[in-house]
């Protein structure tokens, strides 16, 4: 169907149409906008909803993401700024695929829309024209027929009137002929303006309107064609991202699966774990005797009327020897159980006078120390978990973290080293490359001066010196600690000898000097008189039976090591010594300098030859 011969009388209707295509354009053109507008703004929210969650750096939160559930939950914000990325390219294509290319489409159809149309008007205005002449042309015929009529008339009226001369007659016959052959010649030009007048509307109607009218079709179809068009890249924009959000989607449903509640679990032991050991059992106290206790072998210390020479481990001890709760001056109560009693210290508030003792040294300490061992059972550490409590309760953050419980003071040791070394190699890292560069301006002197990088290359050498011994400190504590811990060993089993054959006498004088406090706290004077100093003992005499380890390997000490802990040897840097045991991954190698002179060193501190045919040996790498 064409609209040439089908609305060839729908001029006006069919400019409103197209005026109406092209505002159906417009509008489409600003819903694309504000879609992207949405998008952008979606992908705004989403990407600073994601920067919201994201643990901050340096802070308790980046810890928190060791664990799978808060690893795959980075995962998910992770996917989600990806999935923002993605509402962003939507946006992207939308502008560049759609919106801009609509926005020129839509002029160039303006233009040629009023193109046609104007061609349009100037056909109409053309035939308007030629209706207008042929009008005119018809109105002047009219005209000139009615004078000639007129004209006739009185012609024949003059003739028949007898009073009137000839000479009026002729005249008057005259001028009849003169307006018909006036009316003649408007009908001759009326006649020939009709003709021409009667082409062009033919040409108007059958062939110029039909041309424009088929023109603005084409234009319109176009239109159409563009919208459908538009419409389907739209689609399409969305449809190109949905398999990278699905990826997004895949990942975040991949990283809950990866979620591992038992290494979370493990996490959490790791975490905290302390190291201590529970209490022991607390043994049945029998009342039933009216004026003497049943002593049994859970008390603090034996009665000091029966006077024992080797006191027991376990032996019955007052109320009022518990080392941490203030004697109770009214009458007697009936006993609350121990676990209570050390839940209830290792939860409570320090007191003032409990204070008084902790500065009077480590001899004061260590007779505490070997009380509550015994108190709570053999080894486990009380003394430190009632210094951490404390310790946290006073704000204080020792150097080498002795506020912290054994596991955890050892985690933090491992990592201050770790960093430690980390410095010194950057340090080093640098040193080599300052050497390098010094190398290069003494071979080119034109590239610079070598005495310019001395005064660097000395501090970066002090740094490396600064850090080494400093190392070397935090490697010394962490090395007491892992010779504490009951899972390391020889040292551990060591240091429980050395309770068991020290516990009495630290037990016996601190309950006498308990006992002579009033409020149940000591004095200065009674603290110098309770100090129990623990001699030395020497670890290898329970191991005299045993047949010496037999060298594996030597090694050359690289740094000297004071060796002032137990268990530990000195060395001298240089010196070349026997490897009977090799790192078990604890960061400590067992030497021997002579038959009755070993112990442990750093691994770090010597370079260790081991003998491959050696029984036990292993390639050192």
């Amino acid at each position: 169907m064409s609209w040439g011969t089908e609305l060839w009388d729908q001029f006006d209707n069919l400019e409103k149409h197209t005026q109406w295509g092209i505002d159906i354009l417009e509008k489409y053109i600003k819903f694309v906008k504000e879609r992207t507008e949405i998008e952008l703004s979606y992908a705004k929210q989403l990407r600073n909803l994601s920067k919201k969650y994201q643990p901050k750096k340096n802070s308790k939160e980046e810890e928190e993401y060791r664990y799978t559930a808060c690893q795959a939950f980075l995962s998910t914000l992770n996917e989600m700024n990806d999935y923002a990325g993605q509402h962003e390219v939507i946006s992207e294509n939308l502008t560049s695929k759609i919106i801009a290319g609509l926005a020129r489409y839509v002029q160039e159809l303006k233009q040629e829309r009023k193109s046609h149309f104007h061609d349009g008007r100037k056909a109409q205005q053309h035939i308007e024209t030629c209706w207008k002449q042929l009008e005119s042309s018809k109105r002047r015929f009219e005209r000139e027929c009615k004078e000639a009529d007129r004209a006739q008339q009185y012609f024949e009226k003059m003739d028949a009137d007898i009073n009137v001369t000839k000479a009026d007659v002729e005249k008057a016959r005259q001028q009849a002929q003169l307006r018909h052959q006036m009316a003649e010649d408007s009908k001759a030009d009326y006649s020939s303006i009709l003709q021409k007048f009667n082409h062009e509307q033919r040409e108007y109607y059958y062939t110029h309107i039909p041309t424009i009218f088929q023109q603005i079709q084409e234009m319109e179809e176009r239109r159409i064609v563009r919208l459908g068009e538009s419409m389907k890249t739209y689609a399409e924009v969305d449809r190109q991202v949905t398999p990278i959000i699905g990826k997004c989607l895949d990942g975040i449903v991949k990283a809950a699966e990866a979620i591992d509640q038992k290494n979370d679990s493990q996490l959490v032991i790791e975490a905290y774990k302390s190291g201590f050991e529970p209490p022991g059992d607390i043994e049945f106290e029998d009342y039933t005797q009216p004026m003497k206790r049943t002593v049994s072998e859970n008390s603090l210390s034996n009665s000091r009327g029966e006077g024992k020479a080797e006191p027991k481990f376990g032996g019955k001890a007052k109320g009022k020897l518990w080392p941490f709760i203030k004697k109770n001056k009214s009458p007697k109560q009936p006993k609350e159980p121990l676990s209570h009693r050390f839940n209830e210290f290792m939860t409570s508030k320090p007191k003032i006078h409990c204070f008084r003792s902790l500065k009077r040294g480590t001899q004061s300490f260590c007779v505490h120390k070997e009380l509550t061992k015994r108190t709570i059972g053999k080894p486990t550490y009380a003394f430190e978990a009632r210094d951490y409590v404390l310790s946290l309760k006073l704000g204080s953050t020792p150097e080498d973290f002795s506020n912290l419980p054994p596991e955890q003071r050892r985690k933090k040791l491992q990592q201050k080293v770790d960093e430690l070394n980390k410095d010194i190699q950057k340090e080093v890292d640098q040193r080599d490359a300052i050497t390098k560069m010094k190398d290069v301006y003494l071979k080119n002197p034109q590239m610079g001066d070598p005495a310019s990088l001395d005064h660097k290359l000395a501090e970066v050498n002090q740094n490396i010196e600064k850090l080494r011994l400093e190392a070397q400190k935090f490697e010394a504590w962490l090395a007491e600690v892992e010779g504490r811990l009951p899972a390391r060993g020889e040292q551990a089993r060591r240091q429980s000898g050395l309770y068991d054959a020290q516990s009495a006498p630290a037990v016996n004088n601190c309950a006498q000097a308990r006992e002579s406090s009033p409020d149940g706290s000591y004095t200065e004077e009674q603290s110098q008189e309770s100090e129990v100093k623990v001699p030395a003992m020497d670890f290898d005499d329970e191991f005299d039976d045993e047949e010496p380890l037999p060298a594996i390997g030597t090694c050359k000490a690289l740094y000297t090591f004071d060796g002032q802990n137990e268990g530990t040897i000195s060395v001298v840097e240089g010196e070349t010594l026997y490897v009977i045991e090799e790192d078990k991954g604890d960061g400590w190698t067992r030497i021997r300098r002579s038959e009755d002179e070993e112990g442990y060193v750093p691994t770090s501190y010597v370079e260790v030859y081991l003998d491959k045919n050696a029984k036990g040996a292993k390639t050192y790498i």
